[in-house]
């Protein structure tokens, strides 16, 4: 019998996702504001199915009735008002634990390395959440609220958790994808902060193959696990690799001085945000995921093949742009 997975969220992860579990057979209903619709893999087994529904992920009682009898359920979203986390995030993290109690559907989560707060040495699974800024402070009560609740049995839940993201989709708003349009066009790329420290970067669809990984597994609920990333590389050597896969010479990154991003930021809220997570850019920001690699049984995806599925979309939405 095919099973059913809800994914919460049409972006990068909940693209690559829905595409996976298809890629396996399943029925897949991916929810969105608008219903956005999400293509089908190619060559699909039979029974494997995309469909796309419409859902405030808000609603406690519509998502409810739309996740009782599937088999997992899978929050993909992010919110795009970055600055608003703290008033966009609570009735969603409300609705989810709401309809995961209600119909005990397993609950799969994208995580973030937020709660981890600033680190001075590699992340990895077991470290306390020890965030000093309100979106990290947020994502980690989020967390801790699950994982309390999945202890005293009201649900099932488990959380991955990737560094920043590369690969298809991710468009302007990953550190790597941002620099590429004027990079591609021989201008200079501009980055907030450093351009020269070990830095990890996780592709979108490991994120979505360890999703799906925990998700299926009963022994993996309950906890954090991260995603199959590769090697630390600089942010420098990263868009390098990058604009080499699309058959393009290194291009000039400069960075852009702090007193410059504060000033900015005290007009700009995105840019105060950003400004706030600066200790992710000025000291290394390495992640650990060897625990998930071996009990998982997954590898990342080969750097080579990471940096040309990024270059060839990145270049695409170039063009379609300028």
């Amino acid at each position: 019998m095919t099973d059913r997975h809800v994914v919460l969220g049409a972006g990068p992860v909940g693209t690559h996702l829905a595409q996976v579990l298809a890629a396996r057979g399943h029925e897949v209903q991916v929810a969105t504001r608008r219903a956005t619709a999400v293509p089908m893999p190619t060559a699909a087994p039979a029974g494997g199915s995309i469909t796309a529904v419409a859902l405030d992920a808000s609603d406690a009682e519509a998502l409810t009735r739309l996740v009782d009898g599937a088999t997992a359920f899978y929050n993909c979203i992010n919110p795009a008002a970055y600055p608003q986390w703290e008033r966009l995030w609570p009735p969603v993290h409300a609705a989810l634990m709401t309809a995961a109690e209600r119909t005990g559907t397993v609950l799969a989560v994208t995580g973030n390395l937020y709660p981890y707060g600033p680190v001075d040495r590699p992340m990895v699974e077991g470290m306390p959440d020890a965030a000093t800024d309100h979106k990290g402070r947020l994502r980690a009560r989020m967390w801790a609220d699950l994982a309390q609740a999945h202890r005293a049995g009201r649900l099932r839940a488990v959380e991955v958790r990737g560094s920043d993201y590369v690969g298809p989709g991710v468009g302007p708003n990953g550190h790597v994808t941002r620099l590429l349009p004027a990079l591609l066009r021989g201008r200079t790329g501009w980055a907030v902060d450093s351009a020269d420290l070990p830095h990890s970067w996780t592709d979108v669809l490991d994120v979505a193959r360890t999703l799906a990984a925990v998700a299926d597994r009963p022994d993996t609920w309950g906890r954090i696990w991260h995603v199959p990333t590769n090697e630390p590389r600089t942010l420098r050597q990263a868009v390098t690799d990058v604009l080499a896969a699309a058959g393009r010479p290194p291009g000039r990154i400069r960075s852009v001085p702090d007193p410059i991003v504060a000033a900015i930021g005290r007009i700009n809220p995105m840019m105060r945000e950003v400004r706030e997570l600066r200790y992710q850019r000025t000291r290394g920001y390495v992640l650990d995921s060897s625990l998930a690699q071996r009990e998982l049984d997954l590898a990342p995806t080969p750097w080579e093949r990471v940096c040309a599925r990024t270059a060839g979309v990145t270049d695409a939405w170039t063009r379609e742009r300028h």
